[in-house]
């Protein structure tokens, strides 16, 4: 995307991260399935995900093995975040006593980052995009569904944001959404994600156009390694789960 409100951009991680984005029309996953399919899809996917609200994690993981009994599963976690022309300070060293200056701009041009990683081996996917709503979303979900092994099938947790768990959202047929539990968003690993990107990429900074927004985020995201993802979302409840 160049500018705020353009088309979606690539915040495309490096070969060592494990991630490729392929056109949303090619590719395996991208499911149409006709009324029928979707009613039995649809019913499934309720099921695995009221399995994690009542039951947990390690539930819905068992229900989506049991539902796919011919894919390999794989465990991932999405979220979205803000990110803008107004900064943030940070710690930085400077001298004893004195107080160090630094940048922070006070505009609000805005743009979103839309990613999920895979904790287990620091795999990652992300797009740029000018808003969040289930037409983002489901653009996301599309292009991530794209880039998937034709024998993987996904579990991708996130938080109940309402264009997570909108009616309209179209849930490719690779991909099982589940929901984390209510005003709990400290246990998604990605929230560490976010919090290492303004810390090391955001702070003290001035950025003058949509493009240059975008760019710097690009970069940002292109910059961390499959092994600083890894090492961010290795949350220790995630060692108990069975995948």
């Amino acid at each position: 995307m160049k500018g705020v409100g353009g088309d979606p951009a690539f915040a495309q991680p490096s070969t060592a991260v494990g991630a490729t984005i392929r056109s949303p029309t090619a590719g395996p996953g991208v499911a149409t399935p006709g009324p029928a399919g979707a009613r039995i899809a649809a019913a499934a996917h309720t099921r695995i995900a009221a399995a994690a609200h009542t039951r947990g994690l390690q539930a819905a993981l068992d229900d989506a093995r049991a539902a796919h009994t011919d894919k390999r599963l794989t465990l991932w976690f999405m979220d979205e975040a803000r990110f803008g022309q107004k900064g943030r300070v940070c710690h930085r060293w400077f001298t004893r006593g004195e107080r160090p200056p630094g940048l922070c701009d006070q505009r609000f041009s805005w743009t979103h980052l839309f990613a999920a990683v895979r904790p287990a081996t620091g795999g990652s996917f992300a797009l740029v995009l000018p808003e969040v709503s289930v037409k983002a979303m489901n653009e996301f979900l599309t292009r991530f569904a794209a880039t998937l092994a034709n024998d993987e099938h996904v579990v991708m947790v996130l938080d109940r944001a309402g264009w997570h768990t909108a009616k309209r959202l179209l849930i490719p047929s690779n991909v099982t959404l589940v929901w984390l539990p209510p005003y709990s968003p400290e246990i998604n690993p990605v929230e560490r994600v976010w919090l290492y990107l303004r810390e090391k990429h955001w702070s003290h900074r001035l950025l003058d156009t949509g493009d240059a927004i975008v760019d710097a985020l690009c970069r940002a995201w292109n910059a961390l390694t499959a092994e600083r993802l890894r090492s961010l979302t290795s949350y220790p409840y995630l060692h108990q789960v069975k995948i």
